[in-house]
C-alpha cells in the first residue's frame, strides 16, 4: 500500500515537472531572437529540462512529509491537496515566466520591497496582463490535471523514472561544478523566487559587523575639504548663484544615446552631448526608479530594501536642504504619483518647497491613457508644460529637480502613431544601427517613445532658452536606470545610464571615460557651489560617494555599491571589476564585462564589498549618516506609544492602506473617533499623500469641535490636491460649523479657480452666502444650481427660504 500511494505521489511530481519544463520552452519561444543559434536553443533547453528536474525534486521532498502526514488519514484527501498544489505551482510559475518576459528579468527578492498598492500599480500598468493571459492562467491548470491523468492511467511509471533519474545524474555535477549552467536565464522561475528571497532573508541575518571606534561614531563623516572642486574649472562663473536644474529621465541608458547599439532614437539628447560635460561610463546604483533621488540628491546609502524603504528615516544632509539653506527654492516635479516608492516621504523630511505629483494638475493637462483604464500619470510633455508654467512665480535662485515618467511600461503617450511612423522612417534609411532593424521594429513601442521623450524634452529646453534666467542655469541630465523590456547584455548594463552637465555657462564641451556614479553627483555640485558662490560653508559631509572622475582616460577610482532591485546589495563595482552574484568580471574600456578566474582579486573585492555593506546596515539601522544637528527635520512622523501600537497591528495585519482607510472611516461613523484618527495617522506616517485619510481626520476632528487643528489638516489636504473635490467640502463643512462663512468664501473661489465641479460646492457657498446676509449672490448661485437640477430638494428649499 505505500509503494502504491508513493507511486501515485511520483506521477504527481512528474507532471509537475512536464509543466514546468513546457512553461520554460514558452519562455524559449517567446524571446526568440533571429541571432540565436540552434546551438543556444538546444542548449537552453536542455538546461530548463535539468533545472526543472532539480526544482520538482526539492518540492517533492518538502511536501513529502505532508503528504505522508495526511496520507495517514485519508490517502484520498493527500492526493487532492497534492494535485491543488501543483495547480497552484504551475499558475505562479506562469506568472514569473510572463513577468520575465516582460521585463526580461527574473522576479526575486524585490517583491517583499513593495507595498501591495505598488505592485498593483506595476501589474496594472503591464500589457502582459490581458485578457488572453488570464485564459492562459485557466488553461495551464487543466492541462496540469491532464498530464497527471495520463501518468496515472496512461504513461508507465518504470521508463519515465528511469529517465528522471539519468537527467538528475547529470543535473547535479552541472549545477555543483559549472558556472554556467547556473545563470538566471536557466533556471525555473518559481525556484529564482524562492532562492533570492531565501538569499535575501539570510543576508539580513548576517550581522555585517561594524564596530566603530569611540571617535568615529559616524564612519561616513568627512571635511567637506575632502571634496574637491572638479567642476569649477569648467565654468565661467557668474555673480549670482547659478539655478540648478535636474532633470531624471525615466529608463535612459547609455546603450541609447551617443551612437551606442540602441540609438538613433533621441536626436536631441545627442546633439546635447555634444554641447556638454558628458560622462560615457556612468552607472545608476539602483536598477530600478526606487534610488534615484537618494543617491542622486543626497549620495546616501541603501538600507536593506532601498534608503526609501527604512521604516525611520535616518538624518541626513541633501542637496534639497543644504540648498534651501542658502537660500535656494526647491522643487519636484513628476507626472505620477509622489507616494509611489515613498518618495514623498524623502521630499517632505528634505522640506522641499514645491512638490508637483499627478494630483497638482488642473483639467488643462491631459493624462496618459493606458492598459484597461490604467494610467501612470501625465505624459513628458504635460509635465514639462507645467513646470515652465510654474516656474515664473518662483524666487531665484531655484533647485528643480524633474522626473519624467513616459518612457516605461505600456509605453503610451500621445501622439503614438505618429512617433511608430517615425520609427518606420528612421528604419527605412541606410542607417546601420548596433543591432538589427527587424530587433527594432519589434520593439516599435519602446522606440517611438523614446522618440517622444526626446522631443519634449527639446521643446521644454527651447522654452526655457527664452527665460532671462537661462544664462545662469545649469542642468543635470541623467537616467534613472536602463529601461528594462529589452535584453540585457551583461550584468552592468541595467546600471549604465549617461551623465551630462549642460549650461550656457560652460567654457567648453568635455567628454570623461572614467567611472563615476550617481553617488558622486550631489558632493561634487556641493563643492561647485561652496567654492565658487557665497555659500555657508559645512564643516563636514556624509556623502557615500566622493565625486565626480573627471579623468579623460578609462579608469575606476570608486567603490561602487549597486543594488539591482529592492532584494538587498547583491553588485558592487571595485577598480575595473565587477563583483556580481559571487562571480567577478572585468570591465574593459567599452564598458562591457568579461567573466574571469582569479581568487587573489576575488578575495580582495568580496573583503571590500563585505566592508560596504557593514557600514551601510550600520549607519541605516542605528541613524549614524549624519548628526541631527544642523538641519531641523521638520517633518517628524508621529510616534506611538506601545498600546497604540497593539491596536495599529491588530487592525492592520495583512492589509493594505486603502483596506485600512476603510476601516478608519467606518470607526469614525460609529463614533470611535479616536481610534478613527489613530489608524490615519497609521496611513499617513507611510503615505502623506493618501488624501482620505488626512481628510478623515480632519473631518473628525471638525466634529469633535477641534477646528483649528481640523483646519489645518485640511488646507494641508487641498495644497496637496488641489483638484480633490473632498477636500474642498469638508474644509467648506468645518467653516460651516465654525461660523467662518467669509473663509468660506475664499476656498469656494480657489476651488472654482481650479475648476472643479462638483456642485455641493457651490451648494455650500450659497449657504455661506445666506448666513452673510447676502441673499443676492446666494440667490444667483441656487438658480444655477437648479437649472441642472431642478428636482433637488436641498436646491429648492433653499431658494424658497432665500425669497421669503
Amino acid at each position: 500500500m505505500m509503494k502504491k500511494s508513493l507511486v501515485a505521489y511520483l506521477k504527481v511530481l512528474a507532471a509537475l515537472l512536464v509543466m514546468i519544463w513546457l512553461l520554460g520552452l514558452f519562455e524559449v519561444i517567446t524571446t526568440f531572437k533571429e541571432t540565436d543559434t540552434v546551438v543556444f536553443i538546444l542548449k537552453v533547453v536542455l538546461y530548463k529540462l535539468l533545472h526543472a528536474v532539480i526544482t520538482v525534486l526539492i518540492i517533492g521532498a518538502l511536501l513529502f512529509p505532508l503528504y505522508c502526514l495526511l496520507g495517514l488519514g485519508n490517502k484520498k484527501i493527500a492526493e487532492i491537496l497534492l494535485v491543488v498544489l501543483g495547480m497552484f505551482l504551475v499558475i505562479g510559475e506562469f506568472s514569473l515566466v510572463k513577468y520575465s518576459t516582460t521585463t526580461l528579468l527574473n522576479l526575486g527578492a524585490d517583491l517583499l520591497g513593495y507595498s501591495y498598492a505598488d505592485i498593483y500599480k506595476t501589474i496594472a500598468s503591464s500589457k502582459s496582463f490581458s485578457i488572453v493571459n488570464y485564459l492562459f492562467i485557466l488553461t495551464i491548470p487543466l492541462l496540469f490535471l491532464v498530464l497527471v491523468y495520463l501518468f496515472k492511467k496512461k504513461i508507465p511509471a518504470k521508463p519515465f523514472l528511469k529517465t528522471i533519474l539519468g537527467l538528475l545524474i547529470l543535473a547535479l555535477p552541472l549545477k555543483f561544478f559549472n558556472s554556467e549552467f547556473n545563470e538566471t536565464v536557466y533556471q525555473t522561475k518559481i525556484s529564482f523566487l524562492a532562492v533570492d528571497i531565501l538569499k535575501f532573508k539570510l543576508d539580513k541575518l548576517q550581522t555585517h559587523n561594524y564596530q566603530p571606534e569611540e571617535a568615529n561614531e559616524y564612519p561616513l563623516l568627512k571635511s567637506s575639504e575632502e571634496t574637491k572642486d572638479v567642476l569649477g574649472p569648467f565654468f565661467n562663473r557668474t555673480l549670482k548663484k547659478p539655478n540648478i536644474v535636474v532633470i531624471v529621465m525615466e529608463g535612459l541608458g547609455t546603450e541609447f544615446v551617443d551612437g551606442n547599439s540602441y540609438s538613433g532614437f533621441t536626436p536631441y539628447l545627442d546633439n546635447l552631448i555634444t554641447q556638454s560635460l558628458y560622462w560615457e561610463n556612468f552607472v545608476s546604483n539602483t536598477g530600478r526608479t526606487f534610488g534615484i533621488l537618494p543617491s542622486l540628491l543626497g549620495s546616501l546609502p541603501f538600507g536593506d530594501t532601498g534608503f526609501l524603504e527604512l521604516k525611520k528615516t535616518p538624518s541626513h544632509l541633501s542637496l534639497f536642504n543644504i540648498l534651501k539653506a542658502n537660500g535656494y527654492t526647491t522643487s519636484y516635479y513628476t507626472g505620477t504619483q509622489s507616494s509611489f516608492d515613498k518618495i514623498i516621504n524623502f521630499l517632505e523630511y528634505n522640506s522641499v518647497d514645491f512638490i508637483v505629483d499627478e494630483n497638482k494638475y488642473g483639467p488643462s493637462y491631459v493624462k496618459t491613457g493606458g492598459v484597461d483604464g490604467f494610467s501612470w500619470g501625465y505624459p513628458d510633455a504635460e509635465m514639462f508644460k507645467k513646470v515652465v508654467s510654474t516656474l515664473k512665480n518662483k524666487k531665484q535662485p531655484r533647485l528643480d529637480v524633474i522626473a519624467t515618467l513616459s518612457n516605461h511600461e505600456p509605453f503610451v503617450f500621445p501622439e503614438k502613431e505618429t512617433y511608430k511612423k517615425k520609427v518606420d522612417s528612421i528604419l527605412n534609411t541606410s542607417r546601420v544601427f548596433g543591432v538589427s532593424k527587424r530587433e527594432i521594429a519589434n520593439k516599435k513601442d519602446i522606440y517611438a517613445t523614446l522618440l517622444y521623450s526626446d522631443h519634449s524634452l527639446k521643446n521644454f529646453m527651447e522654452s526655457y532658452q527664452e527665460r532671462a534666467d537661462f544664462m545662469n542655469t545649469i542642468f543635470v541630465i541623467t537616467g534613472d536606470h536602463r529601461l528594462i523590456p529589452i535584453e540585457q547584455k551583461d550584468k552592468l548594463c541595467r546600471f549604465h545610464v549617461p551623465l551630462l552637465i549642460y549650461s550656457p555657462m560652460l567654457k567648453k564641451a568635455q567628454r570623461f571615460k572614467s567611472v563615476s556614479s550617481h553617488l558622486d553627483v550631489a558632493p561634487s555640485i556641493y563643492s561647485f557651489l561652496t567654492n565658487n558662490y557665497t555659500f555657508e560653508p559645512l564643516k563636514q559631509t556624509a556623502w557615500l560617494g566622493i565625486g565626480l572622475d573627471t579623468t579623460k582616460s578609462f579608469r575606476n577610482i570608486h567603490h561602487i555599491g549597486l543594488m539591482r532591485y529592492k532584494g538587498g546589495l547583491k553588485d558592487f563595482i571595485y577598480g575595473e571589476y565587477l563583483f556580481s552574484d559571487g562571480e567577478l568580471y572585468k570591465i574593459d574600456h567599452t564598458f562591457e564585462t568579461h567573466p574571469i578566474n582569479n581568487d587573489k582579486i576575488l578575495s580582495k573585492v568580496k573583503k571590500s564589498f563585505e566592508a560596504f555593506k557593514a557600514i551601510n546596515k550600520y549607519v541605516t539601522e542605528q541613524d549614524k549618516i549624519y548628526p541631527d544637528v544642523l538641519y531641523e527635520r521638520k517633518q517628524e512622523k508621529i510616534q506611538f506609544t506601545e498600546g497604540e501600537q497593539k491596536i495599529i497591528r491588530e487592525v492592520t495585519e495583512g492589509k493594505t492602506f486603502d483596506e485600512v482607510f476603510l476601516i478608519a472611516r467606518s470607526k469614525a461613523f460609529d463614533g470611535d473617533r479616536v481610534a478613527a484618527r489613530l489608524l490615519c495617522d497609521f496611513i499617513l506616517n507611510n503615505m502623506p499623500n493618501h488624501a482620505d485619510a488626512r481628510i478623515l481626520k480632519g473631518r473628525t476632528l471638525s466634529w469633535d469641535g477641534n477646528y483649528k487643528e481640523a483646519e489645518k489638516l485640511l488646507l494641508n489636504a487641498v495644497e496637496r490636491h488641489p483638484f480633490y473635490d473632498d477636500a474642498y467640502i469638508a474644509l467648506l463643512d468645518l467653516y460651516w460649523w465654525s461660523g467662518k462663512e467669509t473663509k468660506s468664501i475664499v476656498v469656494a473661489q480657489e476651488a472654482y479657480v481650479n475648476e472643479i465641479k462638483n456642485p455641493e460646492i457651490s451648494f455650500k457657498l450659497a449657504k455661506a452666502y445666506q448666513r452673510l446676509q447676502q441673499k443676492r449672490e446666494a440667490l444667483k448661485i441656487i438658480d444655477s444650481l437648479l437649472t441642472l437640477y431642478p428636482d433637488n430638494k436641498e436646491y429648492v428649499a433653499l431658494e424658497k427660504i432665500l425669497k421669503e
